[in-house]
C-alpha cells in the first residue's frame, strides 16, 4: 500500500481499530497497553517516536481523510504485547508473594 499524503499521522489500536493519540499508553476504548507502535504494512515495531514521518523501514504512514484503519494483516496469532504488562504489576505481584511468603512463614515457625 503506497503511503498517503496529505494531513498528519494517525495510529490505530492494533486490538481493536479505535483511533488514538500519538502519544497514548493506552487504548481509550479497549483499555489495551500500549508498548510499541507496530507499522501494518511491513510489521516493524518501535518507539513511536520513530514514527514521525511514517515507519522508519517502508516509509508507510496512513494520513487518510478516511475514518477507517488500515487493514492489519492477520497472523493468525493472539496479541502479545512486545513489552509486556506495565512495570506497577510486576512490582505488586512481588509484594503480594512476600506478604503471602511472610505470613506462611509466621504461620510454620510459629
Amino acid at each position: 500500500m503506497p503511503p498517503a499524503t496529505a494531513g498528519p499521522a494517525r495510529f490505530f489500536c492494533e486490538n481493536c481499530g479505535a483511533e488514538v493519540r500519538r502519544d497514548s499508553r493506552q487504548c481509550p476504548r479497549c483499555g489495551r497497553y500500549f508498548a510499541h507502535v507496530r507499522c501494518p504494512s511491513c510489521g516493524f515495531t518501535g518507539e513511536e517516536s520513530n514514527f514521525g514521518s511514517g515507519c522508519p523501514v517502508c516509509g508507510y504512514c496512513f494520513k487518510g481523510e478516511s475514518s477507517d484503519p488500515p487493514a492489519l494483516p492477520d497472523t493468525g496469532k493472539r496479541y502479545r504485547p512486545a513489552g509486556g504488562l506495565p512495570r506497577w504489576v510486576y512490582a505488586l505481584a512481588a509484594v503480594v508473594l512476600a506478604a503471602v511468603g511472610a505470613a506462611l512463614w509466621r504461620l510454620l515457625s510459629g
